[in-house]
């Protein structure tokens, strides 16, 4: 594999149904490695997010401990039912093990479950890594504009 990950990794992929402290504490340990910009959500922020009716928030552990993390937004569109892939993170100490691909995977699965036509990402340039991952998936690099209007500071 071009992406460095082993094809299958032994984490265990939930997708959450409730927020406990303990995942709480796990998820707010990979917040940062996501983002430098991203504040650590409250208990109730990020409970309002597991409990979004169009999210589906995928949490993998090894050996108990909670090393990645992403959600699955599915969305009814006049087009048809959509999906996006946000906030993956694998912590930089499980990375490399298969769990970015493990967690990917479990997630088009759960799109194409809730009836999906496609599934779309975002990613960095400069995550190569994590580009050649969703290369090796399938994900096609779409010949489209990405704009963003703050809201907020």
């Amino acid at each position: 594999m071009d992406n460095g990950e082993q094809a299958t990794s032994d984490a265990d992929i939930t997708v959450l149904r409730a927020l406990d402290a303990a995942t709480y504490a796990g998820l707010c340990g990979l917040l940062p490695q996501l983002s430098t910009t991203t504040e650590t959500p409250s208990f109730e922020q990020l409970r309002d997010v597991i409990e979004a009716p169009s999210n589906h928030v995928l949490v993998a552990r090894l050996r108990g401990e909670t090393v990645g993390m992403l959600t699955v937004v599915v969305l009814p569109m006049t087009t048809g039912r959509v999906a996006r892939i946000e906030d993956v993170v694998v912590s930089e100490a499980a990375r490399g093990q298969g769990i970015g691909r493990a967690l990917a995977l479990a997630a088009v699965e759960v799109a194409r479950a809730a009836g999906a036509k496609h599934v779309e990402l975002t990613s960095r340039p400069s995550r190569e890594a994590a580009n050649n991952l969703y290369r090796s998936l399938g994900f096609v690099a779409r010949d489209t504009n990405v704009y963003r209007l703050p809201l907020r500071d």
